[in-house]
């Protein structure tokens, strides 16, 4: 264990619980009725399958409540762009949807692929952020698979980012989906500016809406004191996916059209890492996420204009990931 984990081992829990109100709503607990029925099942999958389509999106971004009476919380942060959220995979009890952000840039289309969300029906295990630079395996309680649905998000690269379990519940008439307390590294926004916190723990919520979907945060910013970690400032962020077409959708379907062979093979040789070596360990920049991501997306973009071929950009890939990744 390195000197975090050491220092507060089951102490996470703890922290999770007791951080103040920010924290109240009760943890997700075991079905006290009969698994639901196939209808429950199916209103899931239509429920995270509707969140495929063309989006006008609003980013709102709020340190809303300070912990740290020394800290002053940033002003609240609104920004936007077009995304593009294709269906790449779905097995029935596993759906896969990759984002693909489409911005304007001297008159032209440029397409940034962007993240990931992989969902799971009673998932055994997790893939959870586990300290810096480390992603570990994390087992669901036997007890709490049932009618659940786990979330692996992803980075640009496919490298991970966060994962979580939940489920669908309906509350006030509104239907949603709701994350257990989970492990964040920094968003890009927040580690560029090299900030007091350094982690966040988070309840994601997503919901159809009738004109899309949204995605909520609440976010719990997180740093070392004195080897301890201690809550800094609380963040709500609501991203909202709005259905538009009036950009140019086509440039993102042309871009993955081009590169989704290539990035299919890069999920793979991620996913073998993790199932290899019982989890992901590789070391991340402020500005680009991990050590290897401006390379594999450089690979991406050389197998669109022609000057490379799949097959060479996926064995350069394997060896950029075989030599930046170890044993977390």
């Amino acid at each position: 264990m390195n000197r975090i984990t050491t220092h507060l081992g089951t102490g996470l829990l703890t922290l999770a619980m007791a951080t103040g109100p920010a924290l109240a709503h009760p943890p997700i607990a075991a079905p006290t009725a009969a698994p639901r029925a196939i209808a429950g099942f199916e209103q899931d999958r239509a429920d995270i399958l509707a969140m495929a389509g063309t989006f006008k999106v609003r980013f709102d971004m709020q340190e809303a409540t300070r912990w740290d009476p020394a800290y002053t919380p940033l002003a609240p942060k609104v920004s936007g762009g077009n995304e593009v959220v294709r269906v790449v995979e779905d097995r029935g009890r596993r759906i896969v949807l990759q984002h693909l952000l489409v911005v304007e840039h001297e008159g032209q289309a440029m397409v940034v692929k962007h993240w990931r969300q992989d969902w799971e029906y009673e998932p055994a295990r997790v893939l959870v952020y586990a300290d810096r630079n480390t992603w570990k395996w994390e087992d669901v309680p036997e007890r709490l698979r049932a009618g659940r649905w786990s979330q692996t998000v992803f980075q640009v690269d496919d490298s991970p980012r966060y994962g979580g379990w939940g489920q669908f519940e309906t509350q006030g008439g509104v239907r949603r989906w709701r994350s257990n307390w989970t492990w964040r590294p920094l968003a890009r926004r927040d580690a560029v500016r090299n900030p007091v916190y350094d982690r966040y723990l988070s309840i994601n919520r997503h919901q159809d809406t009738p004109d899309g979907w949204v995605h909520w945060q609440d976010n719990t910013k997180l740093g070392l004191k004195d080897g301890k970690l201690v809550p800094i400032v609380q963040e709500y962020v609501l991203n909202t996916y709005t259905r538009f077409a009036g950009f140019d959708v086509k440039a993102a379907d042309d871009y993955w059209a081009a590169t989704r062979d290539y990035w299919a093979q890069v999920r793979a040789e991620w996913a073998r890492v993790a199932d290899a070596d019982g989890g992901i360990a590789v070391t991340e920049q402020a500005d680009t996420g991990t050590v290897v991501s401006t390379r594999l997306m450089d690979l991406a973009e050389e197998i669109r204009a022609g000057s490379t071929t799949t097959a060479e950009a996926v064995a350069e890939a394997r060896k950029l990931i075989a030599a930046n990744t170890r044993k977390p």
